[in-house]
């Protein structure tokens, strides 16, 4: 028996209502480039609409033109989809509530999840989006799921709650240290201004 191995998301398909709809949510609101346009191969009463979340994958809406947009919150039983985030940069996350605000968009208001930054809100027909924001950059040559899974050992290891910012750093020296050769036999952390603070403190 062997895996099926993924290699990353190929992309999201949703079903939307009519075709304006999607094109001023993912693209007007959410900067979404739409990129491409043809009917559901399966369904003939259908277009599929292509928007780029700007990582190279994408986002797909089917959409019908008899459809209205129906704003209640989308189904959230087992197996269904709970909510879509999408990574934004620091400077963008602190302008969300603002730009929310000045659209008149109902949203969580910031929410603090230790290693990132979140805000939700819901799209014209009910789905859950989350824009979410790293407090912190992988070390070159590695992922943010890297740092998390070190980070995540060490919150194990050390019985704490949730991932913080203090296991984050943490897990970026590991990592640093484990990919990064050095000359130094010793790379424990040193104070190279013990000897200063000694010559001040006899003054």
């Amino acid at each position: 028996m062997r895996k099926l191995q993924a290699q990353g998301v190929h992309h999201i398909t949703i079903v939307g209502a009519d075709r304006r709809t999607s094109i001023d949510f993912w693209e007007g609101v959410l900067g979404m480039p739409f990129v491409f346009e043809q009917p559901n191969l399966d369904n003939e009463s259908e277009s599929h609409l292509y928007f780029d979340p700007v990582d190279g994958r994408l986002i797909t809406v089917f959409t019908n033109e008899e459809r209205a947009p129906d704003p209640t919150r989308t189904a959230t039983d087992i197996g269904c989809v709970h909510h879509l985030a999408f990574a934004v940069s620091a400077a963008t996350f602190r302008q969300a509530v603002e730009r929310l605000d000045e659209r008149g968009i109902r949203h969580s208001g910031v929410k603090d999840r230790g290693f990132m930054d979140s805000i939700y809100f819901e799209d014209p027909l009910g789905l859950l989006i989350e824009m979410a924001s790293y407090r912190f950059e992988p070390p070159q040559g590695h992922t943010h799921a890297d740092v998390l899974l070190e980070a995540h050992r060490l919150r194990v290891e050390r019985g704490d709650y949730n991932i913080d910012e203090e296991h984050l750093a943490d897990a970026i020296e590991l990592l640093v240290r484990r990919g990064r050769e050095s000359l130094s036999d010793d790379r424990d952390p040193t104070d190279p201004y013990e000897s200063g603070r000694q010559e001040w403190a006899t003054r």
